[in-house]
This record gives C-alpha cells, structure tokens and sequence, in this order.
C-alpha cells in the first residue's frame, strides 16, 4: 500500500508540472539578456542596411549641391608657355587662331549663366525632390529593420517559451514512464501501456529538440539583424505589455496609413522629381544666355606681335540648338515614360498600403480573440488531464486515455504560448502597415 502511495504521489507531481505554463524561460549564465525596445535600438545603431540607407541619402544631397553649381559663377585659371617656330602656321586641325610664337603668359577666366529659362531651376528641383526621397526611404528601410526585429524578437521569445513547456512535458512524460514501468513490474499493467508511456515521451523529446533548434536559429537571426557575432546568444525578455484591444478597421486608419508610409511618401517624392525632370529635359530646346570675362599678363612674348603686356574681353554668348539628332525629343519622351511609371508604381503602392493595413487590422483582431479562447482550451484541457490521471490511477482507463489528455494538455500550453506573442507581433505588423513604427 505504502508502495502504491509513494507511486500517486509522484505521478501526480508529473502530471500537475505538464500542465503549467512556465512565466519566464530560464537560460545559461552565458546568454546576453535583451528586450525588444534593446533590441530596436541597437537595430537602428549598428545594422549595416539602415547604415547604408542614411548613407545614399546624404550622397544624394551632394547631387543637390552638383546641379546648383551651374547656377554660381565658373572661376578657372590657366598658365601657359609655348615654344614654337616664330611666324609657322597650323596646316591641320580645330579651326583657330593658326599662327605660333613662343611666349608665356597666365590668365583667368569668369563664366556665369544668365539665364537657360528654367532649365537648371527644375533641374535643381528635380535633386531636391530626388534628395527628400531617399530620406524616406531611409526612415522605410528603418521600419524594415524594425519590424524584422520585432518579427525575429517575438520567435525567439515564443520559441524560448515552448522549450520550457517541452521541458515540462518530457519530465511530466519521465515520471509516467516510470510510473508506468513500476506498475508493469507489479502485474497491475500490460506490455502495451508501458510503450505506449515510452512513445509518448520520444514524442516529448522531440518537441523538445524542435524548439531549441527554433531558439537556435531565432538567437542567429537576431545576431545578424543587431550585426552582433553570430556566437552570441540573446535571451528575450518580454517587456510588460498590457493587452489591449486592438483599433477597429475605419477610414481614418486607412488615411493615416497614406499619410505616414515613407516608402509611399518616397515614391510620391520621386513623382514629383520626375516632373521636375520630364521638363527640364523639354526645355533644353530654349536658348542658354551666359557671360564670359577673361583676361591675363604675357610677360615672355616676342617684339612687335602682342601689343601690350596684359590681355582682356567680355563677352555674352546665347546658345540655342538647332538639330541634335533627334536627341533632346528622345531624352524627353524617355523622362515622360519613366514618369508615368514612377506613377503607377505609386498607385500600386497606395493599393498595396490599404491592403496590408486592412490584414494587420484583421489579423490583430483574430489575435486578441485568440488569446481568450487559447486560455478556456488550457483550463479546460488541465481538468481533463487531472480526471484522465485518476481514472488512471484508479484502473477504470487505459493509458491511451491519459496520452490523449496530456497531447491536449501540451497542444494547449503551446496555443496560449504562441497566441500572446502572435498578437504583441500583429500588434507591431498593424503600426507598420500604418507607417507608424518605432522603437
């Protein structure tokens, strides 16, 4: 009887530990703790992409300052000596002045565009434009990250959360073997309850290798994602998010979305610059206006050919194209295209943009009703688990009955498991698709 005992107690100790859902997953003393809002951080510090995205902005500034240059006077300054045959003439070439002396002289030269009439204005616009939109592109390439951060965070918890339940189960599963393998040796059960208490916990131990094979690979993405080494190891600590109802799906979500996307805003930037351009390549029909002012000293020249020591000129030049070859038609026909383009692809985008937040709104309202039900599954499943355990332990079921109940028991641990982090995940998903997300 003392022997019966000591074996319930221990069974029951077994079974009440698979039914638990642990608080907090426990880790070796090497793994480096870090929280979602750490992890975003440091995402946004040390990730090469967002790096890079800040980078091309800034370079695409430089273009902005290229283009006004042609605005600004062009100051250049020239020396030169020539030793030459006196008097001898240029028989072939460049149609100039043919005749040679030997002389040294240095000079400089002024040129500053008068007007072009609105060519350079719109091809500076065109950089700007060009500029603003890589910057928002940058912030998009941010909230990438973000969210691979908060996609990859949320696995990592929810994969450390189910290696704990599966370590639960496998000792759960242990003590039945035991229990199981004690009462066969007693004649009080068969053969076929003691493999089927030992399938069950082969079952266990390879729910238990799948998550920590899930805690592996989340722990590497992170690495790479926060450019840390890929030896390290995160813990993810869950912050203490209060769950609250989601918003609904209205209009004004759907506006907001419009209104704050960079990826949209970016787009709708590029548009704009390609405008901007599509006229810019149009106008190169009309005439350029510009002056020039040069002058300089020839200290070294031979007697009785320069006048005077010193030389100067001003003058305007108007240049205005006749026939380039089709060229400029070309060039502007090629920037209306790519305008168009740049049109639907926005147009694509803004439809995109109203899907994807109609299915974060969708999939966040799904979630939070999940976690509800997933708790009623886990309460429910624990009772039955708890009368399979005495029915079984009374010898009015079989061993089958108690592996289905502890199968629902570990099924619904796992379902609450994932339905928290599903949501606190959709929850993020929904302020991207919002244009809304940040650390």
């Amino acid at each position: 009887m003392r022997f019966r005992i000591a074996i319930c107690t221990v069974f029951a100790i077994a079974i009440s530990a698979s039914g638990q859902t642990p608080s907090s997953p426990s880790a070796p003393t090497n793994d480096v703790p870090i929280t979602r809002t750490q992890a975003e951080q440091l995402a946004l510090k040390n990730n090469p992409r967002i790096t890079a995205a800040h980078l091309l902005a800034l370079a695409t500034g430089q273009v902005t300052r290229q283009v006004q240059s042609a605005q600004l006077p062009q100051i250049g300054s020239t020396i030169t000596a020539v030793q030459a045959e006196d008097g001898s003439r240029i028989g072939a070439g460049a149609l100039n002045p043919s005749t040679l002396y030997t002389h040294a002289g240095a000079g400089g030269t002024l040129s500053q565009l008068i007007t072009d009439f609105g060519r350079t204005h719109n091809l500076v616009a065109n950089a700007k434009l060009q500029e603003k939109a890589q910057q928002q592109n940058a912030m998009a390439t941010e909230q990438d990250i973000l969210l691979a951060i908060d996609n990859t965070f949320y696995r990592l918890l929810d994969a450390q959360s189910l290696l704990e339940v599966a370590k639960a189960t496998v000792q759960a599963r242990s003590d039945v073997m035991n229990l199981t393998q004690a009462l066969t040796n007693s004649k009080l059960k068969s053969e076929l309850d003691l493999n089927m208490a030992a399938a069950d916990l082969s079952q266990a131990q390879l729910l238990q290798l799948d998550a920590e094979n899930s805690v592996a690979s989340a722990r590497a993405e992170l690495a790479a994602l926060l450019a840390a080494p890929q030896d390290t190891n995160y813990r993810a600590i869950g912050d203490a998010e209060t769950i609250a109802r989601p918003p609904e799906m209205t209009n004004a979500l759907m506006e907001e979305a419009h209104a704050q996307r960079p990826d949209l805003a970016a787009l709708q930037l590029q548009v704009q610059a390609d405008q901007k351009f599509t006229k810019a390549q149009e106008e190169q029909r009309l005439p350029t206006i510009s002056v020039g002012v040069l002058g300089g000293i020839t200290p070294v020249r031979p007697d009785g050919v320069f006048a005077e020591n010193w030389y100067g000129a001003a003058g305007v030049n108007l240049s205005l194209p006749i026939f380039t070859g089709f060229r400029i038609s070309a060039e502007a026909r090629e920037a209306r295209l790519r305008e168009q383009a740049d049109e639907k692809r926005r147009e694509d985008l803004g439809n995109s943009v109203s899907r994807d937040v109609r299915v974060a709104a969708l999939a966040a309202q799904t979630a939070y009703q999940r976690i509800s039900v997933t708790e009623n599954f886990q309460k429910e499943t624990a009772q039955a688990l708890e009368l399979a355990r005495t029915r079984y332990k009374l010898g009015l079921s079989s061993i089958v009955e108690l592996s289905q109940a502890q199968l629902q028991s570990t099924q619904a641990s796992v379902a609450a498991v994932n339905a928290r982090f599903d949501y606190l995940l959709a929850l993020r998903s929904l302020a991207y698709a919002r244009g809304l997300l940040a650390p």
